[in-house]
């Protein structure tokens, strides 16, 4: 028999669960619920306004701390590239008849106009005026490229363009020096999305100027997210608001940049660049020395810097050609008004504007015949065929371009095509090519300015009226919108 000691404690019976512990408070579980909530719709409401609210700029400061960010942006085209357009039967072969089109290429005698060079100087400069030989000019290019020696290494670059500029340069290229640097010029990192004042900037102070980016910018870009400042503008800055003049030309040459810096003068290109991380931009350099021996160019540039000890960041000879001929082979020099005359004795029949738009299609031709896929090659024919007024030729060529790989930022800096098919009625295809950039990016006051020349020319004043507007909203100094909304009012 088993006694149980009465003095231990006994134990409950338990059926079921314990009925005497409570359930948490209702107040606490719609809490923890409501602050999930919250939390839910606060990262929503963070990217509604990050993709919706915040400008580019501020955009890109939120990636820089968070770069899964980015994400959330909208898609860049597929491949970084433009969709292909196919061309009807009747473009196509327009096009290709473009590849036997002759142009003419005549010696210019008149003289240089008031501040704007449109032809070579007749009289030839003495040996203290300009440090190289000039030469007879050809009245039509050929294609033997100028035999290299020991000195001339950078005559030896058998692109369609050496081989045509080669020949057509005032100066004899056995003169230069086989390298040459400016010294002075005072470099600052550009601020966002300015390039263009920065680099024109850093290329006037090789003359002593004392403002600084900003300066430029105030009076290039009031709007910080204006996505372009274009070559015209840059060269309007340097005539209207320092004491120096300026010029930009299509058809430039590996041998006419070392002309130019051989001789003193700051010069500015534009081309293509894609940075790390980033896709395929357009972007300016400040050029400030050349090396043939090594075949280098040697650049302050507004985003990478000034190189190592300051020499500036160099890149081959062929590489900056192939970049640059994405825009055509544009370049600005920057000089002395009085010193006019000597640049233009430089640059030879690139010297008169339309002459430099002859030599730049014939090299586009060129490289188009030689590659009929060159989407570059086209845009080009088509881009100095604009600068002809041959609009209908050069809308063909524009159309043919987009058959091939372009990046899809080409838009943002070069605007030949709405020109083109403007002038050859071809409005459709001006509304079509501005929604699609404006798709990409609302802050290209270009794109406002031509649907707005498409409904005044259609007779929708109000509908015009409203995109001229638009267009000085993001750039309060465009002055070809100012005009035209002045005319409609």
């Amino acid at each position: 028999m088993t006694f149980q000691n009465d003095t231990e404690p006994r134990m409950p019976r338990v059926s079921g669960y314990r009925n005497d512990l409570q359930a948490p408070p209702r107040i606490l579980f719609y809490g923890v619920l409501g602050f999930f909530v919250l939390v839910i719709l606060g990262i929503i409401g963070a990217i509604f306004v990050f993709t919706q609210v915040l400008q580019p700029s501020q955009q890109q400061r939120v990636i820089d701390a968070a770069p899964f960010m980015r994400s959330f942006l909208p898609p860049t085209p597929q491949g970084g590239v433009l969709p292909t357009i196919e061309p009807d039967d009747a473009e196509n072969n327009a096009a290709l008849d473009l590849l036997n089109q002759p142009l003419v290429f005549d010696t210019p005698t008149a003289d240089v106009s008031d501040g704007v060079a449109t032809a070579v100087p007749t009289t030839e400069p003495t040996a203290e005026e300009v440090a190289v030989t000039p030469t007879e000019v050809p009245p039509t290019p050929t294609f033997t490229p100028v035999p290299p020696t020991a000195t001339e290494a950078a005559a030896a670059i058998n692109t369609p363009s050496q081989s045509i500029i080669n020949t057509s340069l005032s100066q004899n290229l056995s003169s230069l020096p086989s390298s040459a640097r400016l010294y002075g010029m005072r470099w600052e990192r550009q601020e966002w999305n300015n390039c263009g004042p920065s680099t024109v900037t850093t290329a006037l102070t090789f003359y002593g100027w004392q403002n600084d980016q900003n300066y430029a910018k105030e009076r290039l870009k009031p709007n910080r997210e204006d996505k372009n400042v274009s070559p015209q503008e840059l060269v309007d800055f340097v005539n209207e608001y320092t004491d120096l003049r300026a010029a930009v030309r299509i058809g430039g040459s590996i041998n006419t940049l070392r002309a130019l810096l051989a001789n003193e003068y700051p010069v500015m290109i534009e081309r293509g660049m894609q940075f790390e991380a980033n896709d395929w931009l357009g972007h300016y350099q400040a050029l400030v020395a050349y090396d043939d021996t090594s075949q280098l160019f040697f650049a302050y540039d507004s985003f990478m810097g000034t190189g190592e000890d300051g020499v500036g960041v160099y890149e081959s000879y062929s590489s900056v050609d192939e970049d640059w001929r994405a825009f055509n082979r544009l370049f600005i020099v920057i000089y002395p008004p009085q010193e006019e005359a000597r640049v233009m004795e430089i640059l030879g029949p690139l010297a008169d504007a339309d002459q430099a738009a002859e030599i730049a299609f014939a090299t586009a031709q060129e490289e188009a015949t030689t590659n009929p896929e060159d989407g570059f090659a086209w845009f080009n024919m088509g881009t100095s065929l604009v600068q002809l007024g041959r609009y209908e030729e050069a809308a063909n060529a524009y159309a043919q371009a987009r058959r091939y790989t372009l990046p899809w930022r080409m838009f943002w800096y070069q605007f030949g095509p709405f020109k083109a098919f403007f002038e050859s009625g071809r409005y459709e295809e001006v509304l079509v090519q501005a929604q699609t950039i404006l798709s990409q990016a609302e802050e290209l006051e270009e794109a406002y300015y031509w649907r707005g020349r498409v409904y005044e020319a259609r007779g929708e004043i109000a509908q015009a009226q409203v995109q001229y507007r638009q267009a000085l909203s993001y750039n309060s100094n465009f002055d070809a919108a100012r005009t035209a909304l002045e005319q409609i009012q």
